[in-house]
């Protein structure tokens, strides 16, 4: 627009430009006011799917506390139905895994682990599940597919207690050579303060004679 021209010149210029340009204007407020409403009701979206999906986690707190077993696994179907995206859903599940396994009941334990470790949004969860259903199998003396999950890489803070359940699995099977190696490995993974470093020296050195030999 040409700053000299006269007032009128200059509201003619304007009328001409908004007539041009003006829906594509509208267009941009209508879809940047979309944009921010739709980005605050998915904030508020969320928020309420997180707290529905805490207050479900604390009924089936509730449900194993009370010994209701069957109550408690209908609420964390539906936390891993409904609100999946929420850790919530991975600690229930985690949770009741634990009572199932108390209850004498491993396999349907380790279906829930296994949901865990494959749809948790968080890596130490599914890390943790995965742990857990380490034990489970080698409780089970099911010693090749616990190791073949031991062995799966994790994140550092787990990856010492990953090593410790191979040294395990290793020992369980009469392989002695093969747990002491992974139990120098934990420990290789640790700091010197840390509480479990006399455990897995003892389990070393209760194996440490079959290796240098």
């Amino acid at each position: 627009m040409d700053i000299y021209a006269s007032d009128d010149e200059k509201a003619e210029a304007l009328k001409t430009w908004w007539r041009e340009n003006g829906r594509s204007v509208v267009t941009g407020i209508v879809l940047g006011g979309a944009i921010i409403f739709g980005w605050r009701y998915w904030l508020t979206h969320q928020q309420s799917t997180t707290e529905q999906a805490a207050i479900i986690y604390q009924q089936v707190q509730m449900k194993l506390t009370e010994d209701e077993l069957t109550q408690a696994e209908d609420l964390t179907q539906t936390l891993m139905q409904s609100h999946a995206k929420t850790p919530y859903a991975a600690f229930a599940a985690m949770e009741l895994a634990a009572e199932q396994v108390r209850a004498d009941q491993p396999a349907a334990a380790l279906e829930y682990l296994k949901w865990v470790a494959e749809k948790a949004k968080l890596d130490a969860q599914k890390d943790l599940a995965r742990l857990r259903t380490v034990r489970v199998l080698t409780d089970q003396e099911e010693y090749e597919q616990a190791l073949q999950i031991a062995q799966q890489p994790a994140l550092a803070a787990y990856e010492s207690l990953f090593d410790e359940l191979q040294g395990d699995i290793y020992l369980a099977q009469g392989q002695k050579a093969e747990a002491y190696a992974a139990y120098r490995n934990a420990l290789a993974s640790i700091n010197e303060n840390d509480p479990r470093r006399t455990i897995l020296e003892m389990k070393r050195d209760d194996v440490a004679v079959i290796d240098e030999g």
